[in-house]
């Protein structure tokens, strides 16, 4: 079964930065492409950023240049996604998802398999 676990949300106040992990069991990262999402109460999921396979080609949502970053810890075998900058409007539930293809994708639907999510809220 394959599993992931997203780790590191929490309460920040805006300015603040988190640095998010997806970890996974049962498979290793490094043969998916990765890619994160998050879901803000009554709004669609929508994609964040994203990792391809080989660790090269990386992107991101325009509402997220410039403030997040993401990368894989091959040794871990996880991927993280540190988040600086943020602004209320970054919260939501952050979820990590592996797509079990070469290149990026911000479609929900192309994603094989999914974490539980992890809350991230951004107030004073």
């Amino acid at each position: 079964q394959l599993q992931l676990v997203e780790s590191g949300g929490g309460l920040v106040q805006p300015g603040g930065s988190l640095r998010l992990s997806c970890a996974a069991s049962g498979f290793s990262l490094n043969y998916y492409v990765i890619g994160w999402f998050r879901q803000a109460p009554g709004k669609e999921r929508e994609g964040v950023s994203c990792i391809e396979r080989s660790g090269g080609q990386t992107n991101f949502a325009d509402s997220v240049k410039g403030r997040f970053t993401i990368g894989r810890d091959y040794v871990k075998n996880t991927v993280y996604l540190q988040m600086s900058s943020l602004k209320p409007e970054d919260s939501g539930v952050y979820y990590c998802a592996a797509r079990d293809d070469h290149y990026c994708s911000g479609f929900v639907a192309s994603y094989h398999y999914w974490g539980q999510g992890t809350q991230v809220t951004v107030s004073s």
